[in-house]
């Protein structure tokens, strides 16, 4: 068995070595011998084959699609082009599998995709709304602790890792992370801020890091929220990095007030003038911190129409969006726990970003424990929440969920708008009102557009 392995990946890298010489040499001219390439790749994995099917379908019949595709092999980075497939595709997505079979097979442990991971909450920013305002410089997480939580992750066959906090780029030593794990994937979420020359020098000599810039929209919307200067920095920024043809995204949190400007033509067509080759939409989310802002929230109506226009922007222009919520349907629904999960800055391991609640702590403790414990394999076991994949969270969907599987796992909240989530009966009361208004929406949506029908094989995990 172990020399039909190794025989099996060595076949597996022949292939791999061939698509980065193709990256490596006029890329954009070998794109078909790249998709002949992955497919041989992928011949035993049937659904995998279908995606490839589709995206290739897509480069030679959707003229957006082509122009996108061939926008990122012919000005990005020979280097990041090559780590982006090797690390992201191959490693993450191939190499990866037979470590995390082996725990769902003999154990029914799920090993998520993707961990996010907040090592500092400090932040120069003030951002209305921001969960990182309820931390503080003495919840960093030591250096040789995200050495080691980042180090069991790639044993465990965790090839990608988000970055968030606070800003990533207060800690300087995050650069020798990504440049010491050359094999894996890093995206840190970043203001932009605290990118300069040297900096964007360095993220193109690791290869391996695609940062997300966070922007709210225009000077104005932008301004308001982060703070007066903060829109022209982050434009700076994704020149720095564009012209050094480095991988890079955006991300908005989308409000009530700024819907309209960051869905906008305008708006979007500018981000990929400056570079940008996605746009990830979050749902201002009232559950975090001691403030809560429900007026920040986007109504139903919104929030529906949020879902129908990031769609038409994927299928019109030469860009890709991800909508965090109304693309839930793609993934099976709810993905927490599963397919991904954050560790915060005080080691507490969460199902997600936006839940803070936990039943493992990584001080003195192995990451494995974490996808052990009950919480997570309970999760697992109920997801999805609802039949109806567009309402796919446990807190502002399906709003008994998370109190029920807290109580009964005895998972603990680890942040005050998460304590009131659990506690505060006024708030359960905003928070169901919400959901109960957005159902309609939801119901409409799921019958016209999706015809009722969600990604099965993720939702079970």
């Amino acid at each position: 068995m172990e020399i039909k392995n190794a025989l099996e990946k060595a076949a597996k890298q022949a292939i791999v070595n061939k698509v980065v010489d193709y990256l490596d040499k006029n890329p954009e001219k070998n794109v078909n011998k790249i998709f002949a390439a992955v497919k041989k790749l992928n011949k035993k994995d049937k659904v995998a084959l279908e995606q490839i099917a589709v995206v290739e379908d897509y480069y030679n019949n959707d003229e957006c699609k082509h122009k996108y595709i061939q926008d990122i092999l012919t000005n990005t980075d020979s280097k990041c082009l090559k780590k982006f497939f090797t690390n992201f595709f191959a490693n993450a997505n191939w190499y990866a599998g037979p470590k995390k079979d082996k725990y769902l097979e003999k154990e029914d442990t799920k090993i998520p995709f993707v961990m996010l991971i907040s090592p500092s909450m400090r932040c120069s920013l003030h951002c209305k709304g921001c969960y990182a305002s309820s931390y503080s410089k003495k919840d960093d997480i030591p250096q040789e602790e995200v050495d080691r939580i980042i180090k069991e992750a790639r044993d465990l066959g965790i090839y990608y890792v988000i970055v968030l906090g606070g800003e990533p780029f207060f800690n300087d030593y995050l650069l020798d992370i990504y440049e010491k794990y050359n094999d894996m994937m890093f995206t840190p979420f970043t203001s932009g801020l605290l990118i300069n020359e040297q900096v964007a020098d360095r993220i193109k000599k690791c290869g391996n890091v695609i940062p997300m810039l966070s922007i709210e929209g225009f000077e104005k919307d932008t301004d308001d929220r982060r703070g007066k200067g903060t829109y022209k920095k982050v434009l700076k920024a994704m020149d720095m990095l564009n012209e050094r043809g480095i991988l890079f995204g955006v991300s908005s949190a989308v409000t009530r007030t700024n819907i309209d400007t960051v869905l906008s033509d305008e708006f979007t067509d500018m981000l990929i003038e400056k570079g940008s080759k996605m746009s990830w939409y979050f749902l201002f989310m009232p559950v975090n911190g001691e403030t809560i802002d429900f007026d920040m929230m986007l109504t139903a109506e919104q929030r529906d129409y949020l879902g129908k226009r990031s769609r038409e922007i994927r299928a019109t222009k030469p860009y890709f969006t991800i909508d965090f919520f109304n693309d839930a349907p793609y993934v099976g629904g709810c993905i927490a726990g599963k397919y991904y999960f954050h560790v915060n800055s005080r080691e507490d391991v969460e199902p997600c970003i936006f839940s803070h609640f936990s039943t493992v702590n990584l001080k003195g403790r192995h990451l494995i424990d974490a996808f052990r414990d009950p919480f997570f394999k309970k999760l697992r076991a109920i997801q999805p929440y609802n039949k109806n994949m567009l309402r796919p969270c446990m807190m502002i969907d399906n709003t008994d969920v998370i109190i029920d599987v807290c109580k009964e796992v005895g998972a603990k909240p680890d942040d005050l708008g998460a304590e009131k989530m659990l506690h505060d009966s006024e708030f359960h009361e905003k928070i169901t009102k919400t959901a109960e208004e957005f159902a309609p929406y939801a119901e409409k949506t799921w019958k016209e557009v999706f015809n009722e029908k969600g990604n099965d094989d993720f939702a079970k995990g």
